[in-house]
């Protein structure tokens, strides 16, 4: 068991602590999603499945690497969405595969990054779309900010310091939408399509 794995199935008893934080930014992400036309999604990172209500449209498959917070999610859970434990850095799903996939807060705590990206522009279809809700370092305060608690994120398995044009996997994809959540624009909504 990896110390990403540890630490998540530690902090799964205060993940809705986290939950309560994030929320205005998640409801906003779930609209976005929400609109889309219906189809065949793939959620990285499910957490506890405190969020599974918002969905109201496509078919949905979640996974986590977590085993207690999927043992969490597993009962949030409506029959209609199917989680799996996996490692989004190494999906065990066909290529090609999904209309969209879903990046809540993931991607700035995954250890491979890069990886992570690849592997979801594999199982992607020609034309769908990575949709990514996360914190992205600003040129403000919060920037500041943000270098100063980059000193000690790593006990938290996070990387504060988070720059998306630093990743090469992303230049596959056309960035399509950008939206900039308040407070300061620290957190955005991305939607990117796969040529």
């Amino acid at each position: 068991m990896s110390a990403q794995t540890k630490f998540y199935n530690r902090f799964a008893v205060l993940y809705p602590l986290v939950d309560v934080f994030l929320k205005p930014q998640k409801n906003r992400f779930f609209k976005e999603i929400n609109q889309l036309p219906d189809g065949n999604l793939l959620e990285i990172g499910v957490g506890n499945g405190s969020h599974f209500s918002a969905y109201k449209t496509h078919q949905i498959t979640g996974i986590e690497l977590s085993d207690a917070m999927l043992k969490l999610a597993r009962k949030n859970a409506p029959s209609r969405i199917s989680l799996h434990q996996m490692n989004g850095e190494h999906l065990e799903f066909a290529d090609a595969r999904f209309d969209y996939v879903v990046l809540s807060h993931v991607i700035a705590v995954a250890d491979q990054p890069e990886k992570l990206l690849s592997e979801c522009l594999r199982v992607l279809k020609p034309n769908g779309k990575l949709l990514i809700l996360n914190h992205f370092t600003p040129n403000n305060i919060l920037g500041k900010l943000d270098r100063l608690f980059n000193l000690f994120s790593g006990i938290f398995h996070l990387k504060s310091l988070f720059f998306m044009e630093d990743f090469e996997t992303i230049r596959c994809f056309e960035l399509e939408r950008e939206i900039k959540l308040q407070p300061l624009s620290y957190f955005k909504i991305l939607i990117y399509k796969k040529p």
